[in-house]
């Protein structure tokens, strides 16, 4: 290639670069050191004619100035474009992370719970927040006046307007339902034992709001049913789910207590060994037996099935697990405290 088509193809390169690199790629391909194209003849000169050298010296030289020009040229004319399009940002620093979104630590706990309940079997069923008076009561052995209803602080909702006298008594007390348990009854009306369910959800309680107490929380109910089903199998089976969820490291001691639905009723806490509740006892579930009323409710006989059931607070295991102070922080939507899970 003779230096006036070199010229032609090497300025045109140079013209067209549409950045930096590209620019680059063109300078090396005709000034490099090594393999240039243009340096390739300055260097063979010497080996030419002396008419020939007279000829091609001066070109070539005129050649490597007017593109090491037109490659400046080129190069500042790229940094001003880039200078306009990045005005007030430094392109050599790093990029910025994207901020991912993550689970809620309610769902993190109730999504390790349903995980290991599923191992043991367990189906997940869920109902209505919405509920009557017969599913959150009555079905549970808790009838009209019946003082354990002080237990439970109950919303009631507004009912239709009765218009005649032949339609009271027929519209149900409809209220926000004050713990999963409903969903027991509601299952077991369209199923036959044996079988073993979980239940979480949410509930609601019209009661002061405190660091442990909020009118909006969660509950897991856990129910089995069957033909021998005792208090062992209970035992061994919440011991198997809190060394699951808390570690092995975990101790567990049952307390009798009261709850109309179950008979008998117990208590289960908690101690770990290790961590900010190391050697404390925390209360962390209610439980017992199905009582025989609840069985009759549903049209079982008690007589051949036997279960139990239980309940715990999803926000209490993770205050524990994830040693949180104050149940308002899972609503507060406060970004600080939900980035740490």
């Amino acid at each position: 290639m003779d230096v006036l088509e070199l010229k032609k193809h090497a300025l045109h390169e140079v013209a067209e670069a549409k950045d930096a690199k590209t620019l680059e790629r063109a300078r090396v391909k005709y000034l490099g050191r090594e393999k240039g194209e243009l340096t390739k003849i300055l260097r063979g000169l010497k080996d030419l004619p002396e008419a020939e050298k007279r000829r091609v010296g001066p070109a070539a030289n005129a050649l490597r100035n007017e593109l090491e020009a037109a490659l400046d040229a080129k190069l500042s004319e790229l940094t001003a474009n880039r200078s306009t399009l990045n005005a007030g940002v430094d392109v050599t620093m790093p990029g910025k992370k994207i901020a991912l979104g993550h689970l809620h630590p309610l769902t993190l706990t109730e999504n390790s719970i349903r995980e290991i309940f599923a191992g043991l079997n367990f189906a997940v069923v869920e109902g209505p927040e919405v509920e009557t008076e017969h599913y959150n009561f009555d079905a549970l052995n808790i009838p009209p006046n019946h003082p354990a209803r002080d237990m439970w602080d109950t919303f009631w909702l507004r009912q239709n307007e009765v218009k005649s006298e032949s339609e009271k008594g027929k519209i149900k007390e409809r209220l926000l339902r004050t713990h999963t348990s409903p969903v027991q009854i509601r299952y077991m009306e369209t199923h036959e034992p044996p079988f073993q369910i979980i239940v979480p959800g949410r509930v609601f309680r019209f009661e002061a709001i405190d660091a442990s107490h909020e009118i909006n929380f969660h509950q897991v109910e856990g129910l089995m049913v069957g033909e021998n089903v005792s208090l062992a199998n209970f035992k061994y089976l919440i011991l198997h789910f809190c060394k699951k969820f808390f570690g092995t490291d975990v101790k567990l001691r049952f307390r009798p207590s009261y709850f109309p639905f179950v008979e008998p009723g117990l208590e289960v806490d908690i101690q770990l060994q290790k961590g900010p509740w190391k050697g404390k006892w925390l209360e962390v579930m209610g439980a017992g037996m199905v009582h025989p009323k609840v069985f009759d409710a549903v049209k079982y006989n008690p007589k051949f099935v036997k279960g139990f059931a239980f309940g715990l607070g999803l926000e209490r295991f993770a205050m524990i697990k994830y040693n949180i102070p104050d149940i308002r922080m899972f609503y507060e939507n406060d970004m600080r405290f939900l980035k740490q899970f």
